[in-house]
Protein backbone atom coordinates (compact mmCIF):
# COMPACT_ATOMS: atom_id res chain seq x y z
CA UNK A 1 0.00 0.00 0.00
CA UNK A 2 1.25 3.65 -0.78
CA UNK A 3 2.29 6.12 1.96
CA UNK A 4 0.26 9.00 1.59
CA UNK A 5 1.77 12.60 2.61
CA UNK A 6 0.05 15.18 5.30
CA UNK A 7 -1.12 16.96 2.27
CA UNK A 8 -2.82 14.24 0.62
CA UNK A 9 -4.88 13.45 3.82
CA UNK A 10 -5.71 17.03 5.37
CA UNK A 11 -8.72 18.42 3.63
CA UNK A 12 -7.02 21.70 3.31
CA UNK A 13 -3.81 21.61 3.06
CA UNK A 14 -0.93 23.62 5.11
CA UNK A 15 -0.06 26.87 3.51
CA UNK A 16 3.25 27.14 2.75
CA UNK A 17 5.45 30.79 2.50
CA UNK A 18 8.90 32.19 1.43
CA UNK A 19 10.28 35.03 3.40
CA UNK A 20 13.50 36.34 4.79
CA UNK A 21 14.15 36.20 8.23
CA UNK A 22 14.18 39.37 10.00
CA UNK A 23 15.11 38.99 13.95
CA UNK A 24 16.31 35.85 15.95
CA UNK A 25 16.13 37.73 18.93
CA UNK A 26 13.55 35.32 20.88
CA UNK A 27 14.18 31.94 22.10
CA UNK A 28 12.70 29.20 19.39
CA UNK A 29 11.01 31.79 17.91
CA UNK A 30 12.13 33.77 14.48
CA UNK A 31 10.62 36.67 12.97
CA UNK A 32 10.02 36.16 8.95
CA UNK A 33 8.99 38.72 6.38
CA UNK A 34 7.17 37.72 4.10
CA UNK A 35 6.70 39.96 0.41
CA UNK A 36 3.80 39.18 -1.71
CA UNK A 37 3.41 41.28 -5.17
CA UNK A 38 -0.03 42.36 -6.25
CA UNK A 39 -1.72 44.58 -8.98
CA UNK A 40 -3.08 47.51 -8.09
CA UNK A 41 -7.15 47.15 -8.58
CA UNK A 42 -7.50 50.67 -10.64
CA UNK A 43 -4.00 51.39 -11.27
CA UNK A 44 -2.37 48.25 -12.37
CA UNK A 45 0.80 48.91 -11.51
CA UNK A 46 2.61 46.20 -8.98
CA UNK A 47 3.57 46.69 -5.55
CA UNK A 48 5.11 44.90 -2.91
CA UNK A 49 2.94 44.47 0.70
CA UNK A 50 4.95 42.15 3.00
CA UNK A 51 3.92 40.37 6.43
CA UNK A 52 5.73 39.82 9.66
CA UNK A 53 4.99 36.13 10.49
CA UNK A 54 6.30 34.54 13.80
CA UNK A 55 7.59 31.03 13.09
CA UNK A 56 9.08 28.45 15.32
CA UNK A 57 12.58 27.49 15.16
CA UNK A 58 12.65 24.03 17.19
CA UNK A 59 16.67 24.14 17.27
CA UNK A 60 17.25 27.96 16.67
CA UNK A 61 18.60 26.96 12.89
CA UNK A 62 17.95 29.94 11.24
CA UNK A 63 20.21 33.34 11.18
CA UNK A 64 18.96 37.37 10.49
CA UNK A 65 19.01 37.24 6.61
CA UNK A 66 18.82 34.12 5.78
CA UNK A 67 16.12 33.22 3.03
CA UNK A 68 13.58 30.22 4.92
CA UNK A 69 10.04 28.26 4.08
CA UNK A 70 7.74 28.18 6.21
CA UNK A 71 4.25 26.21 7.23
CA UNK A 72 1.20 27.28 8.79
CA UNK A 73 0.35 25.15 12.03
CA UNK A 74 -1.54 25.15 15.05
CA UNK A 75 -1.83 28.02 17.12
CA UNK A 76 1.78 27.60 18.96
CA UNK A 77 1.60 30.81 21.70
CA UNK A 78 -0.50 34.47 21.50
CA UNK A 79 1.31 35.16 17.95
CA UNK A 80 3.16 32.28 16.56
CA UNK A 81 1.29 30.27 13.95
CA UNK A 82 3.48 29.10 11.81
CA UNK A 83 7.07 26.80 11.95
CA UNK A 84 10.33 26.67 10.21
CA UNK A 85 10.42 23.77 7.39
CA UNK A 86 13.29 24.67 6.03
CA UNK A 87 16.50 27.20 5.42
CA UNK A 88 17.12 27.54 1.59
CA UNK A 89 19.25 30.10 1.43
CA UNK A 90 21.94 30.97 3.92
CA UNK A 91 22.91 34.74 4.48
CA UNK A 92 26.10 36.41 3.51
Amino acid sequence: MAETTESETRPNARKVREGIVDSTKMDKTIVVRVTDRVRHPLYGKTLQRSKKLYVHDEQNDAREGDRVRVQETRPLSKQKRWRLLEVLERAR
